[in-house]
């Protein structure tokens, strides 16, 4: 099923900062490194990552925050709520919407990154890849479910 042009609203916690994101996503899945579970509070991020030009703040662009803590990860809240919206990739020119920040976005998850590091096993039968795949910069090594 195509997304084409179809837009799913998110939004913060508290929603004083809104976002639209529109037609498919260059992928989707789930990050289990240290810095994405910290930053999550979790012990799993699911991410959905998408070129630039499909991710628009429509609302509280001037509530937004921005960390970096590596040139990699440019971390995204709002300044109101503390909640979490976004990361954008400079290096790859991707931004991983929060699959939980667009909730009625028909997530669909492709794969396991940074699985090395994994605190929680799933067994789902995706692909578990060490760290990234190659394209990004990874060794593209998957690791048996």
């Amino acid at each position: 099923m195509s997304l084409g042009e179809q837009s799913f609203n998110g939004q913060c916690f508290c929603g004083a900062v809104q976002i639209v994101v529109t037609g498919e996503p260059v992928g989707a899945g789930y990050c289990h490194c240290a810095s994405c579970r910290s930053w999550s509070a979790g012990p799993v991020n699911a991410f959905t990552l998408w070129k630039p030009e499909a991710v628009k703040v429509a609302k509280g662009a001037e509530h937004i925050g921005e960390f970096h803590k590596t040139e990699r990860s440019y971390r995204q809240w709002c300044k109101v709520c503390g909640g979490h919206l976004m990361t954008r990739h400079p290096e790859w020119n991707l931004i991983d919407v929060y699959a939980a920040t667009i909730p009625d976005f028909p997530f669909k998850p492709g794969v396991h990154v940074n699985y090395e590091a994994t605190v929680l096993r799933m067994k789902d039968g995706l692909p578990k890849l060490k760290d990234f795949p190659k394209e990004l910069g990874g060794s593209g090594e998957s690791i048996v479910e």
